[in-house]
């Protein structure tokens, strides 16, 4: 959950002040990693989900405000734009049954936020990209009612000397406009999975996160429409890169899958933060230096598609979380919470058994893997490890979906609820049915009525069922 911020103007005294309490506090979480004191207890796994509000027609509902009054659930905040929130779940230790557990409280949750929508004349969609989202929906009139979100506007267009963000998506079609606010941001909605981690194993997890990121992002991808073209397989990857755009480099990039594998530790992003990215929301806290305020306030303002987080336990130890971005919202609850699995699985699988997987797959390779996935999804060729080469697809059925299974059996999962979760994914591989290629299914049959297409996803989404069992 983003932390919210008193100002939107700041001074240049605040922006020294600010990078004062940012270098000291990156030097005490230094110490303490060095000195080992960060929580290497058993991990732990949350989600966060966001979603669209929308009208009987299927349009962006800009009631947010009023949706989260009626609910009254500090587990559902608001988000950049006035027709989206994000839906949050407890963190669940990586046990027997939390797949089960995270699903059975997501989908009553989801129920709870549609119900109160209802009342509202409106409706809760997960999805990536809304298909009839248009550019005057993506407006200043409605940015959500929080300091943190003018001040990120404000800021950006400063860092931008008040150009204008240039959005230009090529693939079978090409996009290209201009837009004058950083409310492009809103039209990306994710599901973003967090892993808590001992920091002894933070840096090889954050890297082979990387690595994941290419089949994540393909076997979840669910947005290909973008102001009623037809785009990538998974459109939010350039979207938000370029929605906030305000680095001339690689190396200064504010949306970015990163310049190189971490090699020592985990300390190495937060030294690059300090190092190479300017403060961007300069909010001077008074709060101890042990609280890391400052510095997770700006490493909130970088936003890479794996972003290490330090968080504080009810005890105040501090831990470090990797937060895994690729994936975007929906299909379904199902749908997410198979996706995490996937993740959850694989990863765990590559920590106990790759002993060198940088060495296996150059980072070159794993962030034009990356790219690839988001294009063209389940059929784009990539090189995994050892020069391998294929499908994302046949990847997935060969090696990754097995090697999923087998972490999740090695954190104490019931192989039944193993194969169930890592079915749906098995299922939509097998059947290339992600929620961008039902999309385009359903578009293919009943042509661009993007209204109509958001009606009829919404009613399979209302089934409760994956999307592989999706009729189009």
């Amino acid at each position: 959950m983003g932390q919210e911020i008193r100002d939107s103007h700041f001074s240049e005294a605040d922006f020294r002040r600010f990078r004062d309490r940012l270098a000291a506090e990156t030097a005490l979480l230094e110490a303490w990693l060095e000195a080992g004191l960060l929580d290497d207890g058993e991990p732990m796994a949350g989600c966060e989900l966001e979603a669209w509000l929308v009208d009987d027609a299927g349009l962006p509902a800009p009631v947010n405000q009023s949706f989260l009054e009626a609910l009254g659930d500090p587990m559902v905040v608001p988000e950049l734009s006035t027709f989206n929130v994000e839906l949050n779940t407890e963190p669940h230790a990586l046990e027997p049954g939390f797949l089960d557990s995270t699903y059975r409280a997501l989908d009553a949750l989801w129920r709870r936020c549609e119900a109160i929508a209802s009342g509202l004349d409106a409706h809760m969609v997960m999805i990536g990209i809304l298909p009839t989202v248009q550019k005057s929906d993506l407006c200043l009139e409605n940015i959500s009612a929080m300091q943190r979100y003018r001040a990120l506007n404000e800021q950006v267009l400063r860092m931008r000397d008040g150009a204008p963000l240039q959005l230009d998506i090529r693939a079978a079609e090409h996009l290209q406009t201009l837009h004058h606010d950083v409310m492009l941001e809103a039209a990306t909605t994710s599901f973003q999975i967090h892993l808590k981690i001992g920091a002894e194993r933070a840096g090889r997890a954050y890297n082979l996160s990387k690595m994941v990121s290419a089949p994540m992002v393909a076997v979840s991808a669910n947005s290909p429409f973008l102001f009623g073209h037809d785009l990538w397989d998974e459109t939010r990857i350039p979207l938000f890169e370029q929605a906030v755009a305000v680095g001339a480099s690689d190396y200064s990039r504010r949306v970015t899958f990163g310049v190189r594998y971490v090699r020592e530790s985990i300390f190495e992003v937060f030294a690059a933060n300090r190092d190479r990215y300017p403060v961007l929301l300069p909010q001077l806290m008074d709060e101890p230096v042990e609280g890391l305020a400052h510095l997770r306030l700006h490493n909130g303002t970088i936003w890479r598609w794996n972003r290490p987080l330090v968080g504080f336990d009810d005890e105040g130890r501090p831990h470090i979380r990797i937060e895994h971005r690729v994936v975007p919202s929906g299909p379904s609850p199902q749908d997410v919470v198979a996706n995490a699995a996937f993740y959850f699985g694989l990863l765990r699988e590559l920590l106990d058994t790759e002993p060198d997987p940088e060495g296996r797959l150059p980072f070159e390779h794993c962030r034009e893997n990356f790219y690839r996935a988001a294009c063209r999804g389940l059929e784009a060729r990539v090189r995994w490890f050892d020069g391998r080469e294929g499908t994302v697809a046949e990847l997935c059925e060969q090696r990754l979906i097995p090697q999923a299974r087998g972490g999740l059996v090695r954190m104490g999962l019931a192989r039944e609820e193993a194969d169930h979760w890592l079915g749906i994914v098995a299922a939509r591989v097998s059947r290339r049915r992600t929620g961008a290629r039902w999309q385009r299914d359903w578009v293919a049959g009943h042509g661009r009525d993007f209204p109509g297409l958001v009606q009829a996803y919404r009613e399979r989404q209302e089934s409760g069922e994956p999307v592989h069992r999706w009729s189009a």
